[in-house]
């Protein structure tokens, strides 16, 4: 029933709680509280958003609580809009300090529920639940409250608020509750790639039922909704529940029960991982005294997996780990798994200048919410766009999950075209698609796609719906494992380097490589973007240009804007990137990135194709020197930003 006030604004609605006696529960019964049931509170519209009260212990096996302790009521609040909480590619991404202005997080979260059918709020199952990063916990208690104040029956939190993205794309697709409720999605709270800490990055994003990102339909009326929205709904009362205790919280309000289950971030996810790989396989060589291992989790919430994958289920060394604890800023690093930024991995793996020991057979890293992934051999960096390539190539014969095949293949535009290489040997399928993790998902839900990636340093396959940093790591130890199951007692392992230089001698390489220009004049950058298209009107321009520039590389023989219609639901993306197509195979394209917090990310991907077996070992700089010419001159690029240099080169 809902109350209404004089007709002042100042008199926000309150909804009456309906006493309601909580079912015991035989498992994780609760501990008593001492909050009124009955005690409403009324705020005025212009009231900063509530401080979280110190946590209430999650309920205890042989604890009960009474209904008249246990019953929470609702308060619709007044608010405002904020500006820009268009949600990108991966979600809303702001500085922690927008987050905390009263009612950002409120709105943005309210305008998703409002979004979603009412069957996936009501009575539903939601996780929320992300990488660890600072906000994170009173952001998990915030959305809590909205989440039993708009009728949803319960919230699954990962231990400490920590759960991948891929594995919150698991428990979504995979988790059953006692009375057999699955989730119908999910608020990820995280930044991905970007730092955490007060002054730094924070991030949430809703995933759908399918595991997946939530589709632009979605995104689009969530974004429409924040530009008009004027109330929220919170259950303010609900006491704050310690995330840190595994167990079951239960509360009731006026739509029912609701509870917060709060449970082990690693358990459900191992589980998978077993499903799909073979794991005494792996074990085995892990245990070869020839074969080394080193895993950095950047201290984001990959470390809440690595002991229990590595360590105790594969057995490889504790030693192996490096920062694998996560913390809220990431330990003051920059939680991107790429030569820049993981120093320590590259240092350990040969490849710094400080290097002075001998480096393990196989390195990884993985990035602040654990989806995207490094791979690195003894002295030897594997890039994404090969890497998505030979585990396609490998899968079938390597990983159990893929013994009947693969359904096909798929690639973001921006990765080069080794994946295309592939398919078209193994007579697969192939897709290639905007940046964004929602279009490969699409293919999955069709059965259209098995193995996927992105240059970004994400693969990932239909197991979920999100890519997989872990994932690829077992993949590749899985493919190690094979090349050397007969081998793991003679004299030399085959390497990383010797499977990738494999793959090169069978397929071509594709020389590669990404220069960010970030936090650029976002003006500056659309007009970048717009000369480029304006140029495409004439390849003969283009071709002369570009020989002026360097006359030995080969001719333009196509330049498009990429644009991609969905094969599963018909949908439309345009604008997703500045494509020039070489008569060689090779390719510059140029891209706004839409992961950043603020300013604009202009991306430049050149790619050098070639299929001499001869020529496919020349060093990566040389063999890209011209076409790297040649895409910042013929860009001006340092004209339109005022940038001499790249801020990250991968």
């Amino acid at each position: 029933m809902i109350l209404l006030g004089s007709s002042s604004p100042s008199t926000p609605a309150i909804i009456a709680p309906r006493p309601r006696r909580l079912r015991h529960r035989t498992t994780t019964p609760s501990l008593p509280h001492s909050r009124s049931p009955h005690r409403h509170l009324v705020l005025a519209s212009s009231s900063p958003a509530p401080t979280p009260r110190p946590l209430a212990r999650a309920h205890r096996p042989g604890a009960v609580a009474t209904a008249a302790e246990m019953v929470f009521s609702v308060t619709k609040k007044e608010t405002k809009p904020y500006e820009g909480q268009k949600p990108g590619t991966s979600g809303l991404r702001k500085k922690v300090t927008v987050f905390q202005q009263p009612h950002y997080l409120a709105n943005f979260v309210q305008s998703t529920f409002n979004a979603l059918p009412a069957d996936q709020v009501k009575g539903a199952t939601i996780v929320v639940s992300g990488d660890g990063r600072y906000f994170s916990k009173d952001a998990v208690q915030i959305i809590a409250k909205m989440a039993a104040a708009n009728g949803v029956r319960r919230v699954w939190v990962g231990q400490d608020s920590l759960l991948s993205t891929p594995a919150v794309s698991a428990i979504i697709r995979e988790r059953i509750s006692a009375d057999g409720a699955k989730a119908t999605g999910a608020f990820i709270l995280t930044a991905s790639h970007n730092p955490g800490g007060p002054t730094e990055d924070f991030g949430i994003k809703y995933n759908m039922g399918n595991g997946g990102p939530a589709p632009e339909s979605v995104t689009d009326k969530i974004f429409s909704n924040t530009k008009t929205i004027t109330e929220y709904l919170i259950a303010e009362d609900l006491p704050n529940v310690d995330i840190s205790v595994i167990g079951v919280t239960s509360f009731t309000g006026p739509e029912g029960p609701f509870d917060v289950d709060v449970f082990d971030s690693a358990t459900d996810y191992i589980k998978l991982m077993k499903t799909i790989f073979d794991f005494e396989s792996i074990k085995k060589l892990l245990a070869s005294p020839k074969f080394s291992f080193c895993f950095d989790g950047l201290h984001g919430v990959a470390g809440a997996y690595a002991k229990r994958m590595f360590v105790d289920e594969l057995g490889a060394s504790e030693s192996s780990l490096l920062n694998c604890v996560p913390k809220e800023d990431f330990g003051g690093g920059h939680p991107d798994p790429n030569l820049t930024y993981a120093k320590e991995l590259v240092d350990r793996m040969g490849l710094g200048k400080t290097s002075n020991v001998e480096p393990p057979e196989f390195g990884a890293a993985a990035d602040g919410d654990a989806d995207r992934n490094m791979v690195l051999g003894k002295r030897f960096f594997v890039t994404p766009s090969d890497s998505v390539a030979i585990i396609a190539a490998n899968a079938v014969q390597s990983i159990p999950y893929f013994a009947s095949g693969l359904k096909g293949v798929a690639r973001s535009m921006p990765t080069s075209a080794a994946l295309d290489v592939v398919a078209k040997n193994l007579n697969l399928k192939f897709f290639e698609v905007p940046t964004g993790w929602k279009f490969f998902g699409n293919l999955m839900d069709a059965g259209m796609c098995s193995v996927c990636g992105e240059e970004s340093f994400g693969t990932g396959s239909d197991h979920i719906r999100e890519k997989d940093g872990i994932w690829a790591v077992l993949a590749w130890l899985s493919i190690l494992a094979y090349k050397n199951k007969d081998n793991l007692g003679g004299d030399k392992l085959v390497t990383v380097e010797d499977i990738v230089l494999q793959h090169w001698a069978t397929y071509g390489r594709h020389y590669y490589t990404r220069y960010d220009y970030e936090n650029v004049d976002a003006e500056a950058a659309k007009e970048l973007m717009a000369n480029l298209v304006k140029m495409q009107s004439s390849l003969s321009d283009v071709n002369k240009s570009i020989k002026e520039i360097q006359p030995t590389v080969a001719d333009v023989v196509s330049a498009d804007e990429f644009e991609y219609k969905d094969p599963v639901d018909g949908s439309v993306s345009k604008h997703q990137g500045i494509r020039y197509l070489f008569g060689d195979g090779s390719r510059l394209v140029f891209r706004l990135s839409g992961t950043g917090s603020v300013g604009a990310t202009i991306r430049i991907y050149i790619e050098q194709y070639e299929k001499d077996s001869s020529k496919t070992g020349r060093a990566s700089s040389d063999a890209l020197s011209p076409l790297v010419d040649v895409a910042l001159k013929f860009s001006k690029i340092k004209e339109y930003t005022g940038r001499s240099a790249p801020t990250v080169i991968t």
